[in-house]
């Protein structure tokens, strides 16, 4: 039997709004997981504030409860949140729980898809680079202007 984490919450709910492409060749709770990573990368979510409860965003996105369940344990599973019994999950601080090895193979995954894809769209070097800085500058920009209020 897969352990499951069943958060269940009513109190505030975060402003981040989530959308599912069910046209999109990835599974739906990985569309998920990467928008709550991407909303936390970003400072749209900080660490401490509570997820959607399970039931009312599986409602919100017409999913079945269960993908959003199998999202939210997946971000657990990689240390991006945390559930505590009663209250719910909640994003954990970003203190990443992997080797320095670990995040470098993650990351250099990522980047490579990142490569392969402005192969495919024919995006040269420059304009591939020029694109990095610019989404670095973007979340360096959201990062810096959300410490405050944490």
């Amino acid at each position: 039997m897969v352990k499951q984490s069943y958060c269940h919450r009513t109190d505030i709910e975060p402003t981040v709004t989530f959308q599912i492409d069910f046209k999109a060749g990835k599974p739906v709770y990985l569309q998920l997981v990467d928008q709550i990573r991407y909303a936390a990368a970003s400072g749209a979510l900080r660490a401490g504030e509570p997820l959607p409860s399970i039931r009312p965003l599986a409602e919100e996105l017409r999913v079945n409860r269960n993908t959003v369940a199998k999202a939210y344990t997946e971000l657990e599973a990689q240390g991006v949140i945390e559930s505590i019994p009663g209250k719910g999950c909640f994003l954990k601080d970003s203190n990443s729980p992997f080797t320095k090895q670990v995040r470098q193979r993650l990351l250099t995954a990522e980047i490579d898809e990142a490569v392969v894809m402005a192969h495919h769209l024919q995006v040269d070097r420059e304009a591939f680079l020029a694109l990095v800085e610019e989404r670095l500058e973007f979340f360096e920009r959201k990062s810096a202007s959300g410490n405050g209020a944490s």
